[in-house]
């Protein structure tokens, strides 16, 4: 199989004039070295984490796309936060999946010529990528690109919390914008593992999604008595941790005051400090930008953290993370099975239409970009 000298690669850059500007360019195809591939990206997601970087604060209800430019505008009290990648011209997209076309002269990048793999590494919104052998995974001989697209963010992040759970000696989970495709492959995981997992939603439409696979524990926060339902499920799984992808709002906090009131059920003692039970949410996501709101009713024994994926592979050590990759491998269409809503060309991602549709980071919506879609 032939690789092209060069491909088309989706860049986004804030400008120093505060102007968000998104383009394709033409860029060179870097030969493999000696334990590196090429692989055609044939599918890559649109997660939220990679809006982060395509949008940045950008105003996308006044986007122009004038020949074959994007163009927004920061509002300018975002322009300091942005000050670390003014002026660059960065690629963007975690991850993908694709089929590998050429590869440089060692038995390992040999070995995949051919293959449908899985691939991290960033600059996945691209024809074609250079990446080293370490950074794909090889998938199942009827998995497509799509299927391989999405095997590493949701499903690494979806393994991490079971593992942070045991590695820091709790019993069970809560988790947030539970009906996410992230959510639902940690309903499969918990079912699968025999952990309790309490999943907090946002509808009743929502709520289906999960207990139609199985999810025992759900509660709805749009339900007037969330609460109550709340610490209901709490109390029946001794659940203390929580991995929480709203970040602004109430709802870290009500996670935390849940877990205290459900803890001082089962107090055989008063104490003016609250229980003892240590409670803890981790932040992983930002579908709420606004300021996270605690009203501290939940004694003196907790904890409010960021989570992310990478700090947590290198925390646990490559042999573990190959494990936990192994894992997703062998139950790629099972239990880490993604779904998308629509698959998208590299110039659909600039389209101010389409945009607002992807952007909307509604959950239960995954849009997957084929690079190589109309090319």
């Amino acid at each position: 199989m032939s690789v092209e000298a060069e491909g088309l690669q989706l860049r986004s850059i804030v400008k120093s004039s505060g102007e968000l500007e998104l383009s394709l360019v033409k860029v060179p195809t870097p030969e493999p070295g000696e334990n590196e591939v090429v692989v055609r990206i044939d599918a890559s997601p649109l997660n939220p984490s990679d809006l982060g970087l395509l949008l940045g604060p950008a105003d996308i209800s006044h986007a122009k796309l004038s020949d074959g430019v994007l163009t927004a505008p920061v509002p300018p009290q975002f322009m300091r936060a942005m000050a670390a990648r003014v002026d660059q011209s960065l690629p963007v997209g975690n991850e993908g999946g694709g089929v590998v076309i050429k590869a440089g002269a060692s038995e390992a990048a040999q070995a995949l010529l051919g293959k449908t793999v899985g691939v991290l590494g960033g600059a996945m919104y691209g024809q074609y990528r250079t990446v080293r052998v370490q950074d794909c995974l090889v998938v199942g001989a009827d998995a497509t690109p799509a299927d391989a697209a999405s095997c590493f963010v949701n499903p690494l992040t979806a393994l991490a919390m079971v593992e942070t759970m045991r590695l820091e000696g709790h019993k069970a989970l809560v988790h947030t914008a539970a009906a996410s495709n992230l959510g639902q492959m940690l309903v499969k995981i918990c079912l699968k593992d025999g952990v309790d997992l309490v999943n907090i939603v946002r509808s009743e439409e929502q709520a289906k999604i999960l207990t139609d696979i199985g999810a025992k524990y759900v509660v709805d926060t749009s339900s007037p008595n969330f609460m109550e339902q709340l610490v209901d499920a709490l109390v029946a799984t001794g659940a203390t941790l929580a991995f929480d992808a709203i970040g602004g709002g109430k709802l870290a906090g009500q996670l935390l005051t849940g877990m205290e009131i459900a803890a001082n059920k089962t107090a055989t003692s008063y104490s003016r400090y609250g229980s003892t039970t240590y409670k803890q949410v981790y932040i992983y996501g930002g579908l709420d930008t606004g300021p996270t709101e605690l009203n501290r009713a939940f004694g003196m024994s907790w904890g409010l953290g960021g989570f992310l994926l990478t700090p947590f592979l290198i925390k646990v050590g490559p042999a573990k993370g190959a494990e936990l990759r192994a894992r997703v491998a062998a139950e790629l269409k099972t239990t880490f099975a993604s779904h998308y809503t629509a698959e998208i060309s590299l110039a659909d991602v600039l389209n101010p239409d389409v945009i607002a549709r992807y952007n909307k980071k509604a959950t239960g919506e995954k849009y997957l970009i084929n690079p190589n879609k109309g090319l």
